[in-house]
């Protein structure tokens, strides 16, 4: 009976392919994209890692690969609510294609390093659309299972990607992942090109001018309870993210002496728990409610990679990673759930664009520290500050998330409720139209106050821009 129930339960959820198909288009490209990415992801770590043997030059490789999101969300998040949704995800397939097929005709780590940092900004511009639209692509009610089924096919790709990856290199060189990886791409720009544009956008978009709209997305994050909630909290775990990711491949290649395979097979063991993680969040969300679900999950997190920083081989870590990446991929889907009930759809990219840049800052800084500490200490003392990180996160969280209720009925409209507030904070006062721009010392906030600093620069880069365009249609 309880095995009937599970299937009749899992029947439903994967119904949502069914019920939905352009969700199930965009889950089609996520899962075939996703495994080219990762298996791809684990050639380009190893081909970095016999070509230098530094763990410098790994956290240089996985910085490259996002410290583009960190420039296009804090300056260019605007444009995923402004443009075309679709659009902005077919292109940014198109350049990823462009720079894995480029990749086998490659020599040097430098230039890898520099094709990995392109393919970074085409990643921030797709990842950023598609989650701001996936909301108007399901019923409200089918919300958290969607999230929970894009989650589950990436981590699942993660799981068999790594190996496949590993097991490629190993066979011939790093030149056949990248060339599989190019062929996904071209395969998502066919299935999302199927999507219609009005089915990734539910509200007109709002716009005073691209600079004004920047600093609309960072007040919307400041003062929307469950945005400013994950931005706060996931930096703290990106801190312990950072400090695994880089000394994994030495941890698991050289202190337990796995070799390639063991490497591969570390990796795989996170894809696994991260699927298990993402695919239960929704069940277990439903009954346990947010605030219980969010702490319980990185506290898991903690205790995983905790664990397994003492282990002695790697066949005694692999559970214990597992363990830490099912507290991963559940807490991810508290994300995605916070983030898209938090912030009105028009406001949406800007929003997350700018706590994606936020977070994979923060990233960033651990990346590059984890590389210094990583040589300087072993990967293994690394690994066990990345659980001590994790443990405080956990305590953050509890008090970020106080404002949520107790009733996991009444989330929903807690919510909603957080959205409005935060977002009435930025409509414009006049939607009419354009408006000429007013003198820089007069112009106050939508809410009455005075301007503040972000504002003041933000209406000033607008002056000097609408200068220039003047300037130029008269020499014209």
């Amino acid at each position: 009976m309880v095995a009937s129930a599970v299937d009749v339960e899992s029947s439903r959820r994967l119904g949502l392919l069914r019920r939905s198909p352009s969700f199930g288009l965009l889950f089609l490209a996520t899962a075939g994209s996703s495994i080219g990415t990762y298996l791809a992801a684990t050639a380009l770590t190893l081909d970095i890692q016999a070509r230098t043997g530094s763990g410098v030059w790994i956290a240089a490789l996985l910085i490259a690969d996002f410290l583009p999101i960190v420039v296009i969300g804090f300056l260019l998040g605007p444009l995923v609510d402004r443009l075309s949704r679709r659009r902005l995800m077919i292109a940014s397939d198109l350049v990823r294609f462009g720079v894995f097929a480029a990749l086998p005709f490659v020599d040097s780590a430098g230039a890898i390093v520099g094709l990995a940092a392109v393919a970074g900004v085409a990643t921030g511009l797709f990842r950023s659309a598609a989650l701001a639209g996936l909301p108007n692509l399901v019923p409200d009610d089918e919300l958290t299972n969607a999230n929970s089924l894009l989650q589950t096919v990436e981590t699942l790709a993660w799981m068999v990607g790594p190996l496949i990856g590993a097991a490629m290199v190993a066979l011939w060189s790093p030149s056949v992942p990248y060339a599989v990886n190019a062929v996904t791409f071209l395969v998502s720009v066919v299935l999302i090109a199927q999507i219609a544009e009005s089915q990734l956008r539910s509200e007109e978009p709002v716009t005073e001018g691209h600079w004004r709209d920047v600093v609309a997305g960072v007040r919307l994050v400041v003062h929307s309870a469950p945005l400013r909630t994950v931005l706060v909290v996931w930096s703290i775990v990106t801190i312990a993210m950072g400090a695994i990711n880089v000394p994994e491949v030495f941890f698991a290649k050289d202190v337990l002496s796995g070799g390639d395979v063991g490497f591969g097979a570390f990796v795989a063991a996170s894809g696994l728990g991260l699927a298990i993680g993402s695919y239960l969040a929704a069940p277990a969300l439903a009954k346990a409610g947010l605030r219980r679900h969010y702490a319980g999950s990185i506290m898991l997190m903690g205790l995983g990679i905790g664990a397994a920083a003492f282990s002695p081989s790697i066949w005694i870590a692999l559970p214990f990673i597992v363990g830490s990446a099912v507290g991963n991929g559940a807490a991810i889907i508290c994300n995605q759930v916070l983030v898209q009930r938090g912030a009105p759809d028009r406001y949406r990219g800007r929003a997350l664009a700018f706590i994606m840049s936020a977070n994979y800052a923060v990233l960033g800084l651990a990346m590059a520290g984890a590389g210094v500490l990583t040589d300087a200490v072993g990967p293994r003392r690394v690994l066990v500050g990345a659980a001590v990180v994790a443990f405080f996160a956990v305590l953050v969280s509890l008090v970020m998330t106080r404002w949520l209720p107790a009733a996991r009925e009444d989330e929903e409209e807690v919510l909603g409720s957080e959205a409005a507030a935060a977002a009435s904070l930025l409509v414009p006062a006049v939607e009419a139209g354009p408006t000429p721009l007013p003198p820089l010392p007069s112009r106050p906030a939508h809410d009455g106050s005075a301007p503040s600093g972000l504002e003041r620069i933000a209406v000033l880069l607008e002056e000097i821009e609408a200068r220039r365009e003047h300037e130029a249609r008269r020499t014209h």
